[in-house]
């Protein structure tokens, strides 16, 4: 059972240190995308990275469209990998839709988890007055149509706008890249999960401190978002990179890596 889940979950595991870190991969990509990050905790953390099923190197066979209808299901493999692992007190550091799933994974077992580190994480996509979450249902329908008619043309289309770094094109080449890669039925599904998802309400349950990253400017969950999860969550501290785009662990590590650096060793002081 336990080789099944790591098998499962292509989970790979490094480092020297006792705590565990586990890096949780958002919408379209795969424990890859961590890397240059998570190398720099190898030295004080036991780093745990992972493939959510149907990305990366996961085992496809694993795949249920039925459990993993709803973020729940992802949520629930978070905890089978920790009980795997046989670990507590887990720092969980997730991006995008990755991190809801740890806060989800969070709620329903608090006491697995330390700190969580969310990087440009969203509760709800879709506008909904007051709350901007950057989405009208029509923008996300047409997403999704778009994926439906030309897989392709739509993850040449998708990924600049999440990367919004043209200055540094190979980012958005290694985004679109990693679109293409994954299986094309379970991407659609994993979309529609993702950006129609509201788990507001979810977000009063959590008992896990965390901070949130997100850059100054970010097309898919505008700072907006950032803001409503600081005011929601449990014990949350709100970082602002200087910076554009969705994906600052890719577009700006280092800045990403000393956030989570500084945050980690204030709490270690408290």
């Amino acid at each position: 059972m336990i080789n099944d889940v790591l098998q499962r979950n292509n989970v790979n595991i490094s480092g020297k240190g006792k705590q565990t870190m586990m890096f949780a991969h958002g919408f379209g990509c795969d424990q890859n995308m961590w890397k240059e990050v998570a190398r720099e905790f190898e030295n004080d953390y036991q780093v745990v990275l992972f493939d959510f099923v149907g990305a990366g190197k996961s085992d496809i066979k694993a795949y249920d469209s039925l459990k993993y209808n709803s973020l729940l299901g992802y949520a629930q493999d978070v905890i089978e990998i920790c009980e795997a692992l046989q670990v507590e007190d887990v720092i969980f550091v997730g991006h995008s839709v990755g991190s809801m799933i740890g806060i989800l994974a969070s709620i329903k077992e608090p006491k697995r988890f330390s700190r969580m580190v969310l990087v440009g994480p969203s509760p709800c996509y879709l506008d909904d007055e007051p709350y901007k979450g950057g989405f009208t249902r029509e923008d996300l329908l047409g997403i999704l149509e778009m994926m439906d008619k030309n897989y392709i043309g739509w993850a040449h289309f998708f990924a600049p706008i999440v990367m919004e770094n043209n200055e540094q094109p190979h980012l958005t080449n290694r985004l679109e890249e990693s679109f293409c890669t994954t299986d094309p039925i379970v991407a659609r599904q994993f979309a529609e999960v993702t950006f129609f998802s509201d788990h507001r309400k979810s977000l009063v349950e959590v008992s896990v401190p965390s901070l949130i990253l997100h850059c100054k400017e970010d097309k898919i969950a505008p700072l907006d978002v950032a803001h409503y999860m600081c005011d929601n969550l449990y014990k949350t501290k709100l970082q602002v990179i200087d910076g554009a785009g969705h994906c600052p662990h890719l577009s700006h590590p280092k800045e990403t890596t000393a956030f989570i650096q500084q945050y980690l060793a204030t709490a270690q002081e408290n």
